[in-house]
């Protein structure tokens, strides 16, 4: 559905371009003209792919909406670039150009092209595995500045704003976008802070590099969480307190507890294992559709690799699979990170849950096995674990060359699409 709203508003664009091409320039400047409405269509529908609009997020999972916005922004900045291009080219030729540049609004605009420059070059696969998550998160706060800046730039010189139509379409949708950030990614995750008071209880050393936090609050009850689902995290203890993280619950939501586990990857989640009781918490969230509600009934396969094993371990819990119809595939490194096994051992007595611990490193850059198990196929290995496993829901959660090869296993194997579960929470 929001590809086809995308197009549909493309298509909404492109009419109104079209309903003005008798009294407004042709040849270059027209087709610069086209493209900057593209480009600001498009920028506008990428700040509503990810303004956290619930049920929006519900229906297709942040995962997938921050595919769409990742395409729709590359999408939105080279129309861009091609519409500047043009507008030089276009005001050289009429010899406006220096007057024009010394205008205010396309000073504003100069400053929008170069803080959507900047969020793009740094949302590039290259230099996002370069960057930390906190630092890549705040520089990408400057794509907002940019569609702020652009604005009195399209309304002083964008003659195709000046239409009654096109003055209520490009609104609409500025009011639309600017409201969604407003209540979505501001107003609701203050609320819910300040309703539910959430404040560390305890941090508990699972493994080596591995602690789960325990959380307090009031009234978690009514917070729409599910086991499976994550948030993004805030912790106030006066060091990069706003920089927000995001954490999946390791265990069921409770009436007034939740957990939290977290490897030490990076500063942002090296620092939790440092947190005092009594640390109050922002929150953002939940996110994610890798739940219950995903469940089709009958048996369940999971297979996690390394901290990927927390959401499974709260789906554990979680799903109302039969006693003994679930296994759990749990890939770590080394055998001490092995994490959970009190809890692992509890669910293998109680509710019949299998464990298979596989340890070591991957046999290859394009298998989900370790090198122990180089001999077997992936989808061969996968039927030899469950020979059912077309019959079964099959849940992934771990880096994401791992998880793509589970998926290839599993596919192969002959799980439908429909049975294949994962979050991706690569940014």
């Amino acid at each position: 559905m929001p590809k086809l709203l995308a197009a549909l508003s493309l298509a909404v664009v492109t009419a109104l371009w079209m309903s003005h091409l008798d009294d407004a320039p042709t040849g270059v400047a027209a087709a610069g003209r086209l493209a900057a409405l593209w480009s600001a269509d498009l920028l506008l529908v990428q700040v509503l792919l990810m303004a956290r609009i619930p049920w929006i997020e519900r229906a297709y999972g942040q995962d997938t909406l921050a595919r769409w916005h990742r395409w729709t922004g590359f999408a939105s900045f080279h129309l861009l670039l091609a519409h500047a291009v043009m507008a030089v080219i276009a005001y050289s030729r009429r010899g406006l150009l220096l007057v024009t540049m010394a205008t205010e609004s396309m000073m504003l605009a100069v400053a929008a092209l170069a803080a959507l420059t900047l969020v793009v070059i740094t949302s590039t696969r290259h230099r996002r595995r370069r960057l930390r998550y906190e630092s890549w998160h705040l520089l990408h706060l400057y794509a907002y500045a940019g569609v702020a800046l652009a604005l009195p730039h399209a309304l002083v010189l964008g003659s195709d704003f000046r239409a009654p139509a096109a003055r209520a379409y490009f609104w609409s949708l500025y009011v639309l976008a600017a409201a969604s950030v407003l209540v979505f990614r501001v107003g609701l995750p203050i609320w819910r802070t300040a309703r539910h008071r959430l404040t560390v209880e305890q941090v508990r050393t699972e493994a080596p590099g591995l602690v789960s936090v325990y959380l307090r609050g009031r009234r978690l009850e009514r917070l729409p969480a599910r086991a499976g689902q994550y948030f993004v995290w805030r912790f106030l203890d006066g060091r990069a307190g706003l920089r927000g993280n995001p954490f999946s619950l390791s265990g069921p939501p409770r009436r007034d507890s939740l957990r939290i586990t977290v490897k030490a990857v990076g500063d942002g989640s090296a620092r939790v294992a440092t947190l005092r009781p009594g640390t109050r918490v922002l929150i953002e969230g939940p996110f994610g559709r890798m739940t219950a509600a995903t469940y089709a009934g009958g048996p369940v396969t999971m297979l996690a690799c390394g901290v990927g094993v927390t959401p499974l371990l709260a789906l554990l819990w979680d799903l109302p699979y039969g006693q003994g119809k679930a296994t759990l595939v749990y890939r770590t490194r080394h055998a001490h990170e092995v994490a959970f096994l009190e809890e692992l051992e509890w669910l293998a007595a109680e509710r019949g849950v299998r464990l298979v611990p596989l340890v070591g490193p991957r046999a290859s850059a394009t298998s989900w096995l370790p090198a122990d198990y180089a001999e077997y196929g992936d989808a061969e290995a996968l039927r030899a674990l469950a020979p059912d496993i077309a019959g079964h829901d099959v849940y992934v959660c771990g880096p994401d060359p791992w998880a793509e090869a589970v998926f290839r296993a599993a596919r192969e194997a002959g799980v439908p699409p429909a049975r294949l579960h994962r979050e991706r929470f690569g940014w």
